[in-house]
C-alpha cells in the first residue's frame, strides 16, 4: 500500500488526508505523482501560494527536438530527486511525530512538490506535436508520464473548488465516527481505526455488527453525496483536457492495453465457479449461526456479517467457517512469543528470507532511519504499516507499529516486499521508480507472504514444531486462503466497474446508491442489510471513493500474484501441489525476481509478465490450479448440502432486528460467555451450598441465632447473583450458536430481588424471614393454657373432627395468630418485591412468576383447562355439600349456598379426603386405606422412605445415597421448633440430598414420601447439569414428577404388591370409592390451586389494593372454589398469609400445572409399562422402560423448553386436561346421575349466604361470583404436608416445589 500523507493545518481546517494507491498491508510512494497532485492543489489553493518553487528546479528552455527531450528528461530526473526526498522526509517526519511544526514543515514540502510536478508537466507538453518521429520509444514514454496535468488543467477558481471538494470528503472519511447507542460524549465515539474495524472482525453478533456497518455507512457515505457529483463533473472535464473520454478511460490507460476491461471480464468469468462455491459455503455457515431469518439458502449475504466493513476479505470469519476444527489451525503467534521474537528479529528474518534469494539486502540507513514499533516516548504516530522510498538512491524506511503475531510476520514481509522492488529500481530514472503497471506492487508483495504463510517454510524458520501434510491440514490451510483472496476478487473487480458507469454518464447522480448495490449483489452476492436508498451514499464509506484512489490494480494484484508464484515456483524446482510452495533459499528465483523488479515502469507490463512467466496475459490459471484441492472440497460439500451457486432470490432482503438499535452494546464473544458461565457455575455451588445449608438448619432448629447466620448466607447469595447478574446481562447472546450458554445467560440476567439497593435486599429477606417465622412458630391457645401449632395439632382436628365449634376455633384461631399478624409485613413485601421484578424488566412480581412458563399463551391456555375441569369440580362441590347437609344441618349447610371452609377437613379447605367417610359413596364396599396395616406391621418413617426407594429403583431409577439417610430430617424433632412443611432439599454439590418432613406413620404421608422422593430422584438425575440447569423443566414438573409417582403408589394393586392390602377388590362400587378418595385430594385442589396466584397477580400488578386484600380473597375463594368463611372477616384480617406459600413467597401455579400434566404423564408411563384396562388402576412399580421414559425427561432438568420434555414424555408439547378426564372418567359418570337423582343444584347461586345468617365478610360489595374478578394464571398444590424443594432463588429463599 502506499500512502503520502498531508494535512492543513495552516488555516485551521485541521484536514487529515491519506492518498491512497494499495488496498493491501503495505504503503509508500505511488510511481504516477497524479494520484496526489489534486490534493496537492487543493492545498496549494488553500493556503496560497507561500512556498513558491525555487527557480533552480525549475525547467529550462529546451529546444523542441529528440535532442532537448533528452536533455529535458534528464534535468527533471535529477532535479525530482531533490524535490522528492525533501517531501518525503517531511512526510515521515510527520507520519512518525504528529505535531503542528512537523505538519507544516510537511505542506510547504508538499506544495513545493505539487509546483515541480505543474512546472515540469506544461514543459513536457512542450514536445506532444514532435515526439512522434522520436527513435528513442523510451524517450516517448518518459515524456507521457511526466505531461499528464490532470487537474491542473483546470483554471485557478475552479482548480480550487475541485481540490476543496477532495480535501472536504477526505476530511469527512478520516473524522467519521460511529456513536454508541446512547452516548452523547464525542469522546467515547469509535473511529474506523481500530475499534470499529475490531468489531466487524471480531464480534458474532448481528445487531453489534448491524449498528457498526449502518453507523459507519451513514456517518461517512451520506455527507459526501452532493460533493462526489461535483467532483465526478470536474474530473472528467480535467481528463478530457488530456485527451481522455473521461477519468475511468485516463486511469484504464495506465494499462497500456486496448482490452484491458474485456480481458478484465474473462478473467472474472473464468474465477466465478470458484467465487459461487465459497459463498455457497460460507452462506451455509452463517445460516448455521444466524438462522433462516437472517441467512437466506438462495439468497444473498448481509453485507455486514461477512468480517469486515465493506465484505471485501472474510478471513476474519474462518472461525465459524473451519472445515476440520481437530485439524491443526496453523498460528505460531504463541510460538513466535515463547522464543521472544521482537519487532527487529522479525524483521531481520524477512531480510534473511530476502538475501535467501540472492536479492539485495537492507541498507544501512534502513535499520537506522524505519520505526518498526511504536514509540514508546509518547510521540503520536500513524501506525498504519507503509514502505517508504525517499528517492535518492539509499534511504528506504519502514513505517509500522509491529507487534509479535503471526499475521503481523506476514505484513513484515509484504512490507520488506515494497522496499526491495524500490532496491531493484533504484537507479532508474524517477519516472520509471515504480511497479510495471499498478498492480504490480502489491502482488510483489503478496507473493512472498505466498511462501512465508506456508506451515513448510513456518517449519524451517522454527515457529512450527511439524508440518503436517493430511488433506484436512491442506483444507483448512486453503479455506483460510480464501477466504481473504478468492472473496476478495469481485469486490476488487466492481468498486472500478461502479466508477467508469459513474466517470461515463452511464450511471446518474439519482441512482448512485442503487447501482452499487446492484453491482455489490450481481459479482458478490451480498446485500445490504438495512434499507438503504439515494439519501445514502454507501460508496463513500469505502476510502478509495472520497480518496479518488483508483481500485482495479489490487483486482490485477490479485491475479498476477499467482502467476508470478508459480512462475517463481517452477524455476526453484517445486514439486508438489502450488500451495505448498515456499521459494526459500532459491538463487533461480531470486534471479528471476530481480530481473523483473529492476525494471520498474520502464518496460511495457505485458514484456515484463511475458518475461516473469512466459505469457504476456493476465490469466487466472494459476489462481485456479492454487486453490483446486479446495475447490473440488467445495464443490462437495455444496453438493451434500445441496446448496445453490448464485442467489436466485436476488431481491431477498434481512429483515430489521426487533428492537434495533437497543442491545448493540452488548458482548458478542460467544468464547467469553462460554468461560463466564463455567466460572459462574463453579462459584455458585459454593454460594449455594452454604446458603442451602443455612437455611437448613434454621429449618430444622428455628433460633434467633441460625436466622441471623440464614439471613447473612442469603445477604451473600443475592449479592453472587448481582454480581454474575450483570455480567450475563452484558452479553447479547442473541446470535450464540450454543444453546446451552444462551439460555443460561437469559436465566442469570433475571437477578431477582437481587436487583434492589443492598439495604433493600436485607429488608426483603428481613421481611419474608419474619412473615416465615410467624407463620412457623405460631400456635393456637385455648383458655386452660394449652397451645398447638399447625402440626400436628391443628392439621389432626381440621382432619378427624367433626365438632362445628372445635373445627371453628381450630380454623379461626390459626387465621388470627398467622396471618393477621403478617399483613404489614406483606405489604412492604409487595413493594419490594415490585420493583426487583421492575428492575429485572418486568411490569410486576405476577408478570415475572408467569414468564417462567415461556409462553406467550399461558393463562389463556390455563384458562381453558380450567373450563374444561370446571364441570367436574361442581358435580364434586354438589355431591359434598350435600354429605355435609346431612352432617349439619340447614344452619350451616345451604344446599344453594357456599360451604363453610372449615368443614372440608383440612385447614385451608384445598383438600377434602379427610371427609371421604363422611360421604363415602358405597360405605359397605371396600375403601383404600393402608394405615391400619402400617401400624400392624409397626412400620416407621423410615421405612416409609425405604418402601419408596425401592419404589424408584424397581423402575431402574437412582438410589437413594448415603448422605440421604444420614443428614435427612424424616421426622418431627422432640426438643426443638422445625418447619414441618414437607420438603426435598437440593444442596448443589452433587451429592448430598435430603428431605425435611414430619413423618407420620399413615397412608397420606406415605404418598407423601413417594412424592418428595420423587423431587430428589429428579435432582439425582440432573445433578451434572451446569447449575443453572438444575431445576424442573417449567415450575410444574418437579411437583408433577412427585405426584405421577403417589399416583401409582396410592393404587390399590400397588398397596397389595407391598403388603398392605390384603386383597384387592375388583368391582364398580369399590372403583367409586377409590375414585372419590383421589377426587377429594385432586378435583376438589383444582380452584384453590387456580385462584392463589389469581389473588397474588392482582396484588403485584394493583388491581387489588391494600385495602381490599382480604375482601378479594374471599371473593376468590366464593368464585371459584364455592367456599365461605364461617366467621365475620374484615380488613383486620389477613388470611391469605395463613397459608404458607404466602409468607413464603412460593409461587402457587405451578401446583395447578403439575396436577394437569401428572395425569398426562401418568398415562404415557402406563402405555410404556404396557398397562391394560382402566388408567386409574395403573401402577408401572417395576416398569423399566416407564422409568426410561421419565427418568430420560428428568436428565434435562431445565436445559431444554418444558414442551420439549413434555414431548419426551407424551410425545405432544401441550398441557391438557384430557388423560384427568380419563383417569376421572367412571366418576364423572357416577358424578352426574346422583346429582341429578338427588336434585342438586350446581353452583352456588345464593353466594351472599352465610352459616348461622351472619354477614360474614365486613364491606363486602359481593357480585355474581361469574362476575368479581378476572382471573388469570391458575396454581395448583397437593396437600400442606407436601413439601417445596430447596433451591436458592430471589423469590423463594428456601425450599421449591413438593408441598401444596
Amino acid at each position: 500500500m502506499f500512502y503520502q500523507q498531508y494535512e492543513i493545518g495552516k488555516t485551521g481546517l485541521d484536514i487529515i488526508v491519506f492518498i491512497e494507491a494499495g488496498a493491501g498491508r503495505s504503503a509508500g510512494r505511488h510511481h504516477n505523482m497524479l494520484t496526489t497532485m489534486p490534493l496537492l492543489l487543493g492545498l496549494f489553493s488553500l493556503l496560497g501560494s507561500t512556498c513558491a518553487l525555487d527557480n533552480a528546479f525549475m525547467p529550462a528552455n529546451y529546444s523542441i527536438d529528440e535532442t532537448g527531450a533528452g536533455r529535458f528528461v534528464e534535468d527533471h530526473n535529477n532535479t525530482a530527486e531533490d524535490i522528492f526526498f525533501v517531501s518525503v522526509s517531511a512526510s515521515w517526519n510527520y507520519n512518525t511525530n504528529l505535531t503542528k511544526y512537523n505538519q507544516q514543515k510537511q505542506i510547504n514540502a508538499s506544495l513545493e512538490e505539487q509546483e515541480f510536478v505543474e512546472a515540469w508537466a506544461k514543459k513536457a507538453k512542450e514536445f506532444d506535436a514532435v515526439k512522434v518521429n522520436f527513435t528513442d520509444k523510451n524517450l516517448i514514454h518518459l515524456l507521457d508520464n511526466i505531461r499528464i496535468l490532470g487537474p491542473a488543467n483546470l483554471p485557478p477558481t475552479e482548480r480550487e473548488q475541485y481540490n476543496t471538494i477532495l480535501s472536504e470528503m477526505d476530511n469527512i472519511y478520516s473524522t467519521a465516527k460511529v456513536c454508541p447507542y446512547g452516548e452523547k460524549d464525542q469522546n467515547k465515539c469509535w473511529s474506523l481505526e481500530p475499534e470499529l474495524t475490531d468489531k466487524m472482525a471480531t464480534s458474532r453478533g448481528y445487531k453489534e455488527l448491524l449498528y457498526a456497518w449502518e453507523g459507519w455507512h451513514n456517518s461517512a457515505g451520506i455527507p459526501q453525496k452532493a460533493n462526489y457529483k461535483t467532483f465526478v463533473e470536474m474530473s472528467n472535464k480535467a481528463s478530457q483536457m488530456d485527451g481522455f473520454a473521461d477519468t475511468g478511460e485516463y486511469w484504464r490507460s495506465w494499462y497500456d492495453s486496448p482490452t484491458f476491461a474485456e480481458d478484465l471480464e474473462k478473467i472474472y468469468n473464468d474465477l466465478k465457479p470458484l467465487y459461487l462455491n465459497l459463498h455457497a459455503f460460507v452462506r451455509r455457515k452463517l445460516y448455521n449461526r444466524y438462522g433462516s431469518k437472517y441467512i437466506n439458502l438462495k439468497g444473498p449475504i448481509p453485507a455486514h456479517l461477512l468480517g469486515n466493513m465493506w465484505a471485501q476479505q472474510w478471513n476474519n470469519i474462518y472461525d465459524m467457517m473451519i472445515p476440520f476444527p481437530s485439524k491443526p489451525n496453523i498460528d505460531v503467534t504463541d510460538m513466535m512469543k515463547k522464543k521472544n521474537w521482537n519487532a527487529t528479529h522479525m524483521f531481520r528474518v524477512s531480510e534473511e528470507f530476502f538475501t535467501s534469494l540472492g536479492l539485495i539486502e537492507m541498507p544501512q540507513e534502513f535499520w537506522d532511519h524505519s520505526m518498526l514499533e511504536k514509540p514508546n516516548d509518547g510521540r503520536e504516530v500513524v501506525c498504519h504499516a507503509s514502505a517508504w522510498d525517499f528517492y535518492n538512491r539509499k534511504d528506504f524506511r519502514i513505517k509500522q507499529c509491529t507487534t509479535v503475531t503471526m499475521e503481523q510476520l506476514f505484513t513484515v514481509h509484504h512490507e520488506m516486499g515494497h522496499v526491495e522492488y524500490y532496491l531493484q529500481y533504484k537507479d532508474q530514472p524517477v519516472t520509471f521508480r515504480s511497479g510495471a503497471n499498478p498492480g504490480f506492487h502489491e502482488a510483489v508483495g503478496d507473493v512472498l507472504a505466498l511462501s512465508v504463510s506456508t506451515p513448510k517454510h513456518l517449519n524451517k524458520i522454527g515457529l512450527l514444531e511439524s508440518v503436517t501434510t493430511d488433506k484436512e491440514t491442506d483444507i483448512n490451510y486453503l479455506l483460510k486462503m480464501a477466504l481473504e483472496k478468492i472473496a476478495f476478487l469481485p469486490f476488487g473487480y466492481l468498486i472500478d466497474q461502479w466508477r467508469w458507469g459513474v466517470f461515463s454518464g452511464r450511471i446518474s447522480p439519482d441512482h448512485y446508491n442503487s447501482e452499487w448495490w446492484y453491482l455489490r449483489t450481481k459479482y458478490q452476492g451480498i446485500c445490504p442489510p438495512l434499507p438503504r436508498n439515494e439519501t445514502n451514499f454507501d460508496p463513500g464509506a469505502k476510502y478509495h471513493i472520497p480518496g479518488n484512489t483508483p481500485y482495479i490494480r489490487y483486482f490485477v494484484s490479485f491475479i498476477l500474484q499467482f502467476q508470478f508464484h508459480k512462475a517463481l515456483c517452477n524455476v526453484s524446482e517445486h514439486t508438489g501441489p502450488l500451495h505448498q510452495c515456499d521459494i526459500y533459499k532459491s538463487l533461480a528465483a531470486g534471479k528471476k525476481l530481480s530481473d523483473a523488479l529492476k525494471v520498474g515502469s520502464s518496460v511495457r507490463w505485458q514484456d515484463v509478465l511475458q518475461d516473469f512467466t512466459g505469457t504476456d496475459k493476465m490469466d487466472a490459471s494459476a489462481l485456479l490450479e492454487y486453490f483446486k484441492p479446495i475447490t473440488d472440497w467445495l464443490k462437495e460439500q455444496n453438493t451434500k448440502n445441496k446448496d445453490e451457486l448464485g442467489w436466485s432470490d436476488f431481491e431477498w432482503r434481512p429483515p430489521v432486528p426487533e428492537g434495533y438499535p437497543n442491545g448493540t452494546d452488548k458482548i458478542t464473544d460467544e468464547n467469553q460467555a462460554i468461560n463466564f458461565v463455567k466460572e459462574y457455575n463453579t462459584a455458585t455451588e459454593k454460594v449455594w451450598y452454604d446458603y442451602i445449608e443455612s437455611s437448613w438448619t434454621y429449618n430444622t432448629n428455628i433460633t434467633v441465632h441460625n436466622n441471623l447466620i440464614m439471613l447473612e448466607k442469603s445477604l451473600k447469595m443475592s449479592n453472587h447473583a448481582l454480581k454474575y447478574g450483570l455480567q450475563a446481562r452484558q452479553f447479547d447472546y442473541t446470535d450464540f450458536q450454543n444453546a446451552d450458554t444462551k439460555r443460561i445467560l437469559m436465566k442469570l440476567g433475571n437477578i431477582e430481588r437481587a436487583a434492589l439497593p443492598v439495604e433493600e435486599v436485607k429488608e426483603y429477606d428481613s421481611v419474608v424471614s419474619e412473615m416465615e417465622t410467624t407463620y412457623s412458630v405460631a400456635k393456637v391457645c385455648r383458655d386452660n393454657g394449652t397451645c398447638h401449632p399447625l402440626d400436628p395439632d391443628l392439621t389432626h382436628i381440621l382432619a378427624t373432627s367433626n365438632d362445628y365449634d372445635e373445627l371453628l376455633f381450630a380454623w379461626e384461631g390459626w387465621r388470627n395468630v398467622s396471618g393477621k399478624k403478617m399483613r404489614t409485613n406483606f405489604k412492604k413485601y409487595v413493594q419490594l418485591s415490585n420493583k426487583a421484578a421492575r428492575l429485572n424488566g418486568f411490569h410486576d412480581t405476577g408478570a415475572f412468576w408467569r414468564s417462567l412458563y415461556d409462553s406467550k399463551t399461558f393463562e389463556a391456555d390455563l384458562e381453558n383447562i380450567y373450563n374444561e375441569l370446571k364441570p367436574l369440580y361442581q358435580n364434586l362441590h354438589a355431591y359434598v355439600r350435600r354429605a355435609l347437609f346431612k352432617k349439619y344441618g340447614t344452619k350451616y349447610i345451604n344446599l344453594k349456598g357456599p360451604i363453610p371452609a372449615h368443614l372440608l377437613g383440612n385447614m385451608w379447605a384445598q383438600s377434602w379426603n379427610n371427609i371421604y367417610k363422611l360421604l363415602m359413596p358405597y360405605p359397605d364396599a371396600s375403601h383404600v386405606d393402608a394405615t391400619p396395616e402400617m401400624i400392624k406391621q409397626k412400620w416407621t418413617p423410615v421405612k416409609m422412605f425405604q418402601e419408596s426407594d425401592e419404589f424408584f429403583q424397581s423402575l431402574g431409577l437412582i438410589k437413594m445415597p448415603e448422605e440421604f439417610w444420614n443428614k435427612s430430617m424424616l421426622e418431627k424433632p422432640a426438643n426443638r421448633e422445625v418447619v414441618c412443611h414437607a420438603s426435598a432439599w437440593d444442596f448443589f454439590n452433587r451429592k448430598d440430598f435430603r428431605i425435611k418432613q414430619c413423618t407420620v406413620v399413615n397412608m397420606d404421608d406415605l404418598v407423601t414420601v413417594h412424592h418428595e422422593m420423587g423431587h430428589v430422584q429428579y435432582f439425582l438425575q440432573y445433578k451434572d447439569l451446569p447449575i443453572s440447569f438444575r431445576d424442573g423443566a417449567n415450575p410444574g414438573f418437579h411437583e408433577a414428577i412427585g405426584d405421577v409417582m403417589a399416583l401409582s403408589v396410592s393404587t390399590p394393586k400397588h398397596l397389595k404388591t407391598i403388603g398392605l392390602l390384603n386383597e384387592v377388590m375388583d368391582n364398580k362400587e369399590s372403583d367409586i370409592n377409590y375414585l372419590m378418595s383421589i377426587a377429594l385430594d385432586k378435583i376438589a385442589f383444582l380452584p384453590f390451586g387456580y385462584l392463589m396466584d389469581q389473588w397474588r397477580w392482582k396484588v403485584f400488578d394493583g388491581r387489588i389494593p391494600e385495602s381490599d386484600y382480604n375482601r378479594e380473597w374471599w371473593n376468590l375463594r366464593l368464585k371459584y372454589q364455592g367456599l365461605c368463611p364461617p366467621v365475620l372477616r374484615s380488613e383486620e384480617d389477613f388470611d391469605p398469609g395463613a397459608k404458607f406459600h404466602i409468607p413464603s413467597s412460593v409461587p402457587y401455579v405451578r401446583y395447578f400445572v403439575s396436577f394437569i400434566i401428572q395425569f398426562q404423564f401418568h398415562e404415557s408411563l402406563c402405555k410404556a409399562a404396557e398397562h391394560v384396562g382402566p388408567l386409574y388402576k395403573c401402577d408401572i412399580y417395576k416398569s423399566r422402560a416407564a422409568g426410561k421414559l421419565i427418568g430420560d425427561a428428568m436428565k434435562l432438568g431445565s436445559s431444554k423448553p418444558w414442551y420439549e420434555a413434555m414431548r419426551m414424555i407424551t410425545g405432544n408439547t401441550s398441557m391438557s386436561a384430557a388423560s384427568l378426564l380419563t383417569y376421572f372418567e367412571p366418576l364423572i359418570t357416577w358424578l352426574e346421575v346422583e346429582n341429578k337423582k338427588n336434585g342438586e343444584t350446581l353452583g352456588w347461586p345464593e353466594y351472599d349466604w352465610t352459616p348461622g345468617g351472619e354477614n360474614i365478610a365486613e364491606g363486602a360489595e359481593r357480585t355474581e361470583p361469574g362476575q368479581q374478578l378476572q382471573h388469570r394464571d391458575p396454581g395448583v398444590v397437593r396437600r400442606e404436608t407436601l413439601g417445596l424443594t430447596a433451591r436458592p432463588t430471589a423469590a423463594t429463599s428456601r425450599s421449591r416445589g413438593g408441598g401444596l
